[in-house]
């Protein structure tokens, strides 16, 4: 029904762009915000009519539309965050609608104390339970090991876990990194880890806006149980060229950007030179150096198309290589990544905007050994190809609608050969020691939600997402439902309710993202889903300090892990064991986003508990990740002009392992040709000493050529105190020998940015 009302409207549309449907004396007004300097659009920024009770916010693609209206004179006001406020006195006629582009101009939110105020009526229809957005600002001041990264950067988010200091992987609110949807300009990223985990593979010279939902998202985005974090790149200045080129002990970036027609485009690189320094080292034949290298790159040209089309063409690619030959034996790893996306948008009528989205993304990952001859290998991937469209409907200043469908085709192929011959495995293979395994899948979805301002104080988002799994032909609805009451004109309250599925289950390793296999539900088992239950406090104790107080529950059933001892069957009961789980806990975050002082203070505690009968002889255990405290606090001061100083601190609680009891020997007695084994402990049932950390760093911008050089000085882990990655147990010799992995010791690090 709501896909026949857009229809509708939108063939009305078409007889009259510059029109949407008025009765009467009324009028409307929308267009686009964008950024003064580079004419990029500005997402999330406020605009409002003063003394009404009309206003709206820009969507993802920086558009706005207010309306109906009662025609006449208004003052509009704009604001956003790090950006001047702005006023202008408009006419509003009746029965037309007003196309108004608005632009902004930058100030330096690290130096600059502005107060930007969004309008309290436009905030409470913006429900937004547990998001977080970061300015990219900040997340390119917070560095670890000279490196800005938007995964480090999450990860000092309260509720916000890993399974260690060396990995990327986010565990949030009890989930595991495989239910994440991570989403680069709509396009699904399967693995965004650089060096086995420790760093992203995101540019941050190359993002211009971070959306972190830790649950409770609409019904927009599916097929995930935890949460989604949308990363939007640059579009690119449309004004003038410009460069930026930087350097670190990890590696180097440029990226460059200018105008191209009525539009922009954009292009970044990041490289790694280790594989390039190692060739100048003399290395001992007897202890060679592995090769290793990584690179990322990321692409877009925007098109304008008149004044309601926009084309937008972006890409991303990225690949890890290691290599290492030493003894006769050589083995090389790789893993890689490539998305692409062409968007079309278009604006129907002033309160109907069109968003067309057609995504490709590509993950490959391989390993081979080879030693005297005998060969070993293993290959798997991921390719999807998805079309989306979503229609906006900006009813009146009360009530928006969104709806939409979404269409994806899954490619997914698993070789291994453990034969020894090298020779190539036939497609349908499936032994122990040979596997050639190829699955396509279609998915189709559709989804419709409603955000409605029931009365001044309280308002309402609710929507249904409808999917369907033609691999394991399973028809699922999932529906959501969200709350806001506006307490008094600085508290609010908010609720969350929803169901999720996922179709997707993630076969790897909990300590290092090294071998990753994506696989299909299949009819041999349900597809994994959760309940979200969510309360929120939100509140501003004190001017620009915005203070969230959340509280969550979530149900898991399905969910799945990894059979080790599996060594033929290709369906999914025989890849992994099935249980259920659920987590719960509470969440503490203060933030100030703009300033001199800028940063947050985040506290969550939590619990996180699953169950499989395969597992822990069916008693309920606490996984990895879980982890009873995370103090999490960032801070970044501007001295002056010239100066700046940041830290990072974080607190946790020890992760949970699992441990030994004791030990036996292998062989009969008196045979010298055994080995011992220990025999492990309770599943998870012992934890690892609590893990902490204080990074520090500080920047100073002078001029090189009489432009802009930014110097940056970094140190990681500064008191040295190096948590344990991992416990093992050598049963090498008569005596059982305890072994603490541990983690990166101290390390400064310098690295530098130049703009031209």
């Amino acid at each position: 029904m709501s896909a026949l009302i857009f229809m509708t409207v939108a063939q009305k549309s078409m007889l009259s762009q510059d029109m949407a449907v008025l009765l009467g004396d009324e009028a409307a007004i929308s267009g686009y915000v964008k950024d003064e300097r580079t004419g990029e659009t500005l997402i999330g920024a406020t605009v409002v009519l003063k003394n009404s009770k009309k206003g709206a916010y820009t969507n993802k693609l920086g558009y706005y539309s207010i309306s109906p209206i009662i025609a006449g004179e208004y003052t509009i006001r704009v604001t956003s965050v790090g950006y001047a406020p702005y006023e202008e006195k408009v006419t509003l006629t009746k029965g037309i609608g007003m196309r108004k582009d608005i632009v902004l101009k930058g100030l330096d939110i690290m130096t600059e104390e502005i107060s930007v105020l969004a309008d309290r009526d436009v905030e409470t229809r913006q429900i937004s339970i547990s998001k977080v957005n970061i300015p990219i600002q900040q997340i390119k001041e917070i560095r670890i090991g000279g490196e800005s990264d938007v995964f480090r950067t999450i990860q000092m988010l309260p509720g916000v876990l890993t399974s260690s200091q060396m990995s990327s992987g986010l565990y949030i609110r009890g989930g595991s990194p495989d239910q994440n949807l991570v989403l680069l300009d709509g396009s699904t990223v399967y693995n965004p880890s650089h060096l086995f985990g420790f760093i992203s593979t995101f540019n941050s010279d190359a993002i211009k806006d971070v959306e972190l939902i830790k649950g409770g998202y609409p019904a927009e985005y599916g097929s995930r149980l935890s949460s989604v974090l949308n990363i939007t790149q640059k579009d690119g200045n449309r004004n003038k060229f410009e460069g930026l080129l930087s350097a670190g002990i990890i590696s180097s970036k440029l990226a460059l950007e200018g105008p191209l027609g009525n539009g922009s485009w954009f292009v970044s690189g990041r490289r790694t030179y280790f594989d390039l320094i190692k060739g100048l080292l003399d290395t001992d034949p007897e202890n060679p150096i592995p090769d290793f290298g990584f690179y990322d790159l990321n692409a877009k040209i925007t098109q304008d198309f008149g004044n309601n089309d926009k084309v937008f063409l972006s890409g991303f690619l990225s690949d890890d290589n290691f290599d290492f030959d030493a003894s006769g034996v050589t083995m090389n790893l790789f893993m890689g990544n490539k998305a692409g996306s062409m968007r079309w948008t278009r604006i129907l009528a002033d309160n109907l905007f069109m968003v067309n989205n057609l995504t490709s993304s590509y993950y490959s990952q391989g390993f081979k050994q080879e030693a005297s001859g005998f060969v070993v290998s293993m290959n798997n991937s991921i390719t999807d190809y998805s079309f989306k469209t979503k229609l906006e409907w900006f009813v009146s200043d009360n009530l928006t609608a969104v709806t939409g469908i979404d269409v994806t085709n899954y490619i997914f192929k698993y070789t291994r050969n453990f034969s020894g011959d090298g020779s190539e495995v036939n497609e349908g293979t499936n032994q122990g020691s040979q596997m050639n395994m190829l699955y396509h899948d279609w998915v189709y979805s559709a989804f419709a939600q409603i955000n409605y301002k029931i009365t001044e104080l309280f308002s309402l988002q609710t929507g249904l997402r409808w999917n369907f799994w033609d691999y394991s032909e399973q028809s699922l609805f999932d529906p959501r439902l969200a709350l806001r009451y506006q307490i008094t004109d600085k508290y609010a309250v908010k609720a969350s309710w929803g169901i999720f599925h996922q179709y997707l289950r993630l076969a790897g390793d909990e300590n290092f993202s090294v071998f990753d296999t994506w696989i299909p539900t299949d009819k041999t088992v349900d597809p994994s889903k959760a309940f979200h239950y969510i309360l929120s406090f939100e509140t501003e104790p004190i001017p620009d300090y915005n203070l969230n107080v959340d509280f969550y529950y979530k149900d898991l059933e399905n969910i799945s892990e990894v059979n080790k001892t599996t060594i033929e069957g290709a369906d999914v009961k025989d890849i992994f064991f099935s249980g259920n789980g659920y987590s719960y806990g509470g969440e503490i975050f203060l933030q100030k986003q703009f300033g001199k002082l800028a940063g947050w203070i985040g506290y969550g505690l939590g619990w996180v508990f699953a169950k499989f009968d395969s597992i822990n002889n069916g008693e309920e255990f606490r996984p990895k990740y879980d982890r009873r405290h995370d103090l999490k606090i960032v801070a970044q001061y501007q001295i002056n002009e010239k100066w700046n100083v940041g830290a990072t601190f974080m607190y946790q609680s020890g992760q949970s392992y699992t441990g030994a009891t004791s030990r036996f020997q292998t062989g009969m007695p008196g045979d010298n040709h055994g080995w011992g084994k220990v025999i492990p402990s309770q599943r998870y049932g012992l934890r690892m000493p609590n893990s902490h950390q204080l990074n520090l760093n500080a920047s100073y911008i002078t001029t090189l050529f009489n432009l802009p050089l930014k110097i940056n000085l970094d140190i990681f882990n500064v008191y040295n105190r190096r948590d344990i990655l991992m416990r093992i147990y050598d049963t090498e010799g008569d005596e059982t020998i305890v072994e603490d992995i541990k983690l990166l010791p101290i390390i400064p690090t310098f690295s530098f940015e130049y703009k031209f």
